[in-house]
């Protein structure tokens, strides 16, 4: 089958959120309402085994945080908390902290003009996407893609594949007919179980994830004069992530 489609991961594939985005909003969030908590860089690794900023919340105090007194309230506690940390996230977007990755905005580009469709796929909030997709790309970047299937749109988030499969159904498009791009075990688990085959960028928190079933392994997107590293599958002689390379990873040619 064609390809048709890119459905693009958040977190981590377009950029480095978690490290200078995530992390730090939290700790902002934690420290504007009275908490003593911080979440160093080792510690902010672990919790990333947890999709979703609320889940990741709770995470913490059953497992890290245990001696913590959860409030009355609690499930409204963490919802503050998480809508805390959204704003402080949206600040340090505005404030350009936070770069797209190398190659992610000269594929986008490509895709655009070759009237590739794409999908946001993620677990992150609406917000979040808007957010990081305004501040790099422009303004109007967000209506690029075809569909944002963010946040609680699905109940089961990541590693379940209920986000991809909301995402094609919206788009009419069948597994074969698409591209999925990850960067993190969760994802990789994600995708696989939606069919889809899979491209993954890999960063600090994720580079010792277990990516063998992922169709093309990568150190970054790369760009001309910037070659990317091919850390498992094919690059056939690329040295840079383009559709022509995608089209030949889809096509499943192996070596």
């Amino acid at each position: 089958m064609e390809l048709k489609a890119l459905l693009f991961d958040v977190d981590g594939t377009l950029a480095d959120t978690e490290k200078d985005g995530h992390r730090p909003a939290f700790n902002m969030a934690f420290e504007a309402a009275g908490l003593d908590w911080n979440w160093d860089e080792s510690l902010y690794g672990e919790l990333l085994a947890v999709t979703g900023g609320k889940e990741r919340i709770k995470y913490y105090l059953e497992n890290f945080n245990t001696q913590f007194v959860k409030p009355d309230n609690f499930d409204e506690f963490v919802k503050g908390l998480h809508a805390s940390k959204t704003e402080f996230y949206k600040q340090l977007m505005a404030e350009g902290k936070i770069p797209l990755r190398p190659g992610v905005e000269r594929l986008i580009n490509e895709a655009r003009q070759k009237e590739m469709r794409m999908a946001i796929v993620t677990t992150t909030t609406p917000a979040n996407v808007t957010a990081l997709l305004t501040n790099t790309l422009g303004a109007d970047s967000e209506s690029w893609f075809e569909v944002v299937a963010a946040g609680d749109i699905v109940p089961a988030k990541k590693p379940a594949p209920d986000i991809y499969f909301w995402a094609m159904e919206q788009m009419n498009l069948q597994p074969e007919e698409c591209m999925a791009f990850e960067d993190s075990s969760n994802g990789i688990q994600s995708s696989i179980a939606a069919n889809l085959k899979t491209i993954i960028t890999i960063n600090g928190y994720t580079k010792d994830d277990d990516f063998s079933q992922a169709d093309l392994v990568l150190d970054q997107m790369g760009e001309p004069g910037q070659a990317f590293q091919v850390l498992q599958g094919e690059g056939f002689g690329h040295h840079y992530l383009d559709l022509a390379l995608i089209a030949k990873i889809h096509k499943g040619f192996h070596q």
